[in-house]
């Protein structure tokens, strides 16, 4: 069975560039063109292995970014640095502006969730388990950083190639349930222990971790940014949460 996911439930191109400009700890205002162009170009092709179904969107920006990129890479004559507009600088002002919007939407979304807290108990699983300190959801693309990291301890069938036609994404959908219910909470390696770790079914268990979040039934979250990602049980809708 061909399984896709649209990553339009996730976030977009603009989500992916800020991530990776946290990632690379640049300058905003200086964004490394080459070097974030050819990690964009990584993602989507990592997108296109786990049979995503990549909206336009993330083809156009990528477009975009190599037009710069070769803009930049063309020799400057004497005199022109001056008068030729920074290649860069419709991009840098479109993810300003993004940015500020998601911090805007974020900001609310910390009151809504302040103003819960009035009438709701605090929930446990939504803290560090050590520390006890609150954690933040997580974005598409630090998910697929970790599992990129998963992948690389993938192991091969002796006999026969087991593909993702052959593995049940309900099944890997129930097999996550059933583990959340019996611990309430666990790091996101801990999905990928236990049995053959062929890459198809190491696929297969990532794509049902996506399902699961899409559907707003496990939620993956971070004491802070590029921690180590926790995954939550997320309470029905009509459960009772007031202690």
């Amino acid at each position: 069975m061909t399984y896709k996911l649209k990553l339009s439930n996730f976030e977009g191109p603009l989500d992916l560039l800020l991530h990776l400009i946290k990632l690379n700890e640049v300058d905003i205002y200086d964004i490394p063109i080459s070097t974030i162009t050819d990690q964009y170009i990584a993602y989507l092709e990592m997108m296109k292995e786990l049979d995503l179904d990549i909206a336009s969107e993330f083809l156009v920006m990528a477009a975009t970014l190599m037009e710069i990129k070769s803009r930049m890479l063309l020799p400057t004559q004497e005199g022109e640095e001056e008068q030729e507009e920074d290649p860069r600088f419709e991009l840098i002002e479109q993810i300003l502006e993004y940015r500020k919007y998601k911090d805007l939407a974020s900001h609310l979304d910390e009151k809504a969730s302040r103003e819960r807290d009035i009438y709701q108990r605090d929930f446990r699983e939504s803290a560090d388990t050590e520390t006890g300190e609150p954690m933040f959801d997580v974005s598409l693309f630090e998910l697929l950083q970790a599992f990129k990291r998963v992948l690389e301890y993938a192991t091969v069938e002796p006999f026969r190639e087991i593909t993702l036609e052959d593995v049940s994404i309900e099944e890997k959908m129930e097999e996550l349930r059933k583990k959340l219910r019996e611990k309430n909470n666990m790091l996101l390696d801990e999905i990928f222990e236990g049995g053959v770790k062929t890459k198809a079914l190491l696929i297969a268990t990532f794509l049902a971790l996506l399902e699961l979040i899409r559907l707003k039934e496990v939620a993956a979250r971070q004491a802070k940014l590029f921690d180590e990602i926790r995954l939550f049980l997320l309470p029905k809708e009509g459960d009772s949460q007031v202690s």
